[in-house]
């Protein structure tokens, strides 16, 4: 049986990890992506690098596996959502930085066109906020000289970065992206699952920059020959949240998933229904297999693992993430610090562009510890606000399946069922957004015939329960509440 491999490229690091059949890691090669912020609000990455790393992990997966080219049936591409890059179809240079999920530079045009939110919702299950590609790509057009009139002309090419690692990796062949990605960027029409004219004029965007919309497990192409050893079909992409939510195999409606990465994303199926959210939740595409798409409602944390580097890249207070859950069991709380980071502003179901980061409730007693734990608890405290909406939006669900780098770390698994007080599952594989691209590539492969065989691949590692009382895990959060509303820039809103 031929194994498939994954790249899974992220907001701060790029890997591939190959995986046999049943889900198994055979190999696996990461390296750090480095972000610039050029003014405050603005995240910045270099495409050219990511295109770059993501060949060597390639390269170094198959090497670590002892495979060639020849033994993959095929590559399934994942990869951090809303980052827009645009660059030249002949020389294939991006003509600017790609501008990441997180930067909010184009807040103010948001704000001035807030009347056309319900609107744009309507279509695209979104909301007019700087979160998502159609803005991004609109600032690009306009601040890079001469760069509307090639992209009017078909010089130009948009992708998200699953779209643009396509482009490179076949040679310039293929400029398509998928149904997930595609639902992500606010001009893409969640019923009709195509582009949408009417939001492409209103952004100023023209048809002729995107690429085209596929089923997330499908014939991309293959990679150029001279890459690897050989050439390699691309068979599955799906954005970071929804490859996560098929590796955790969600594929029944109500069953709810989340992933702490650099953010966090809780994404609940809700099947063949396109659900509007009445809590600032968004609409999406889970997935979209054989022509039929299946919906979900997310939320979007912007800060989660993202809040540990600031404590080891900013402010230094520990030197590894590891050191993270040490410090925090030291201590049998934080005797009331609460800390927000809200440094890129908040998202769901705020969606607060203008907020500020915060740390609340500091005296003389107040040490390293109590920071770290405040910032391993405001992952908690944001995934209940994310629960919250959702239990009103839709479901009440009684378990919530957990995955991503920081969801190693036990303390911040127990956290999690204490302030929510739900079941949470660790499963197995970890590195279940790898995962699901994997599968997704396996499913169009035939290394798998149905959704049904990969739900029999996925197994539970650990569970935690609830072991705080309702009442106290209440208490902690409401004085969280308080702390998120003395940021916000509107409060009470």
């Amino acid at each position: 049986m031929k194994a498939l491999l994954a790249i899974d490229q992220g907001t701060t690091s790029t890997r591939a990890i190959v995986f046999d059949a049943a889900g198994h890691k055979l190999g696996t090669h990461q390296v750090e992506l480095p972000q610039s912020f050029p003014k405050p609000g603005w995240v910045e990455h270099d495409a050219l690098q990511i295109r770059d790393d993501a060949i060597a992990c390639v390269r170094g997966a198959l090497k670590a596996a002892k495979l060639g080219a020849k033994d993959i049936a095929g590559i399934g591409i994942t990869n951090q959502r809303e980052t827009a890059v645009i660059w030249d179809r002949k020389s294939g240079k991006p003509i600017h930085p790609a501008i990441v999920w997180q930067d909010r530079r184009t807040a103010d045009f948001c704000a001035k066109h807030a009347d056309r939110s319900e609107w744009l919702s309507e279509r695209t299950g979104l909301l007019l906020d700087p979160y998502f590609s159609a803005t991004k790509i609109a600032w690009m057009l306009e601040h890079v000289d001469g760069a509307r009139a090639r992209a009017e002309n078909g010089e130009l090419a948009f992708g998200t970065i699953d779209s643009w690692l396509l482009w490179t990796l076949t040679g310039g062949k293929v400029h398509a992206t998928d149904a997930s990605n595609a639902s992500r960027t606010a001009l893409f029409n969640l019923r009709t699952q195509d582009w949408d004219d009417e939001l492409l004029t209103f952004f100023g965007v023209p048809r002729a920059l995107l690429p085209e919309v596929m089923d997330c497990a499908a014939e991309f192409g293959a990679t150029d020959g001279a890459l690897f050893d050989g050439a390699i079909p691309i068979r599955g992409i799906l954005g970071d949240q929804q490859a996560a939510t098929v590796g955790q195999a969600c594929f029944a409606p109500g069953m709810i998933k989340s992933t702490y990465g650099t953010g966090c994303f809780m994404v609940l199926n809700t099947g063949e229904e396109f659900v509007r959210s009445r809590n600032k939740l968004l609409s999406t595409v889970a997935y979209r297999f054989g022509g039929k798409t299946t919906y979900a409602l997310e939320g979007s944390i912007f800060v989660a693992g993202a809040a540990v580097q600031w404590l080891r890249d900013a402010v230094h207070l520990i030197e590894s993430a590891g050191d993270t859950e040490k410090l925090a069991r030291s201590i049998e709380d934080t005797e009331g610090v609460y800390l927000v980071p809200a440094f890129t502003g908040l998202g769901a179901p705020y969606w607060d562009p203008q907020a500020r980061g915060a740390i609340f409730g500091l005296t003389r007693n107040s040490g390293i510890a109590h920071i770290v734990r405040a910032a391993l608890e405001s992952v908690c405290y944001q995934t209940r606000d994310l629960l919250g909406a959702m239990r009103e939006d839709a479901m009440d669900p009684t378990e919530l399946r957990i995955d991503g780098g920081m969801v190693v770390n036990d303390f911040v698994a127990q956290s999690l069922a204490d302030i929510l007080q739900v079941a949470v599952v660790r499963p197995a594989t970890v590195e279940t957004t790898a995962l699901g691209a994997a599968f997704a590539a396996g499913l169009q492969a035939g290394v798998y015939d149905s959704l049904d065989s990969i739900s029999k691949l996925w197994e539970a590692e650990a569970h935690f329960k609830p072991a705080l009382a309702s009442k106290k895990a209440d208490a902690l959060y409401a004085g969280w509440q308080t702390a998120v509303e003395r940021v916000r820039s509107q409060p009470g809103e």
